[in-house]
């Protein structure tokens, strides 16, 4: 295999590998996005009785209608509870270091063939000074 045939294929991959860490990072921005809403928007709950309470953005209640549970006669802590929150959070985590890792190697890898062949190509353009002043 010559080098520039191994050079494209070797650019071709370092761009899959790029792109799939871009992927595995979008799919984190997707999990912040997720845990995002779970804690910041308000959210119906729907009661024994069948009526429906509204109830708070789990981020923002002090002592109301998230935090304070059923003993209170309040449906709401049950339904977005701070576990599910966390788990998202930590499961973008590993996703988000991975998918970091396989974008910046694949970026650079395409950085460091640019380079190598500006190289070659400067190499060659001084042998052929060279045999010029030689001639």
């Amino acid at each position: 295999m010559r080098s520039q045939e191994y050079d494209v294929e070797f650019r071709q991959q370092s761009t899959r590998i790029r792109n799939w860490g871009a992927g595995l990072l979008l799919l984190s921005a997707l999990l912040w996005g997720w845990c995002a809403i779970l804690l910041l928007t308000d959210y119906e709950v729907e009661t024994r009785s069948g009526f429906t309470d509204e109830c708070a953005a789990r981020l923002f209640t002090e002592s109301g209608t998230a935090n304070e549970g059923l003993w209170k006669g309040d449906y709401c802590e049950d339904e977005r509870d701070w576990p599910e929150a966390l788990l998202v959070l930590g499961l973008s985590l590993p996703v988000s270091l991975v998918g970091t890792a396989l974008f910046t190697t694949g970026q650079v890898s395409r950085r460091m063939s640019g380079h190598s062949q500006a190289m070659r190509a400067l190499d060659r353009i001084a042998d052929e000074r060279e045999k010029r002043a030689e001639a």
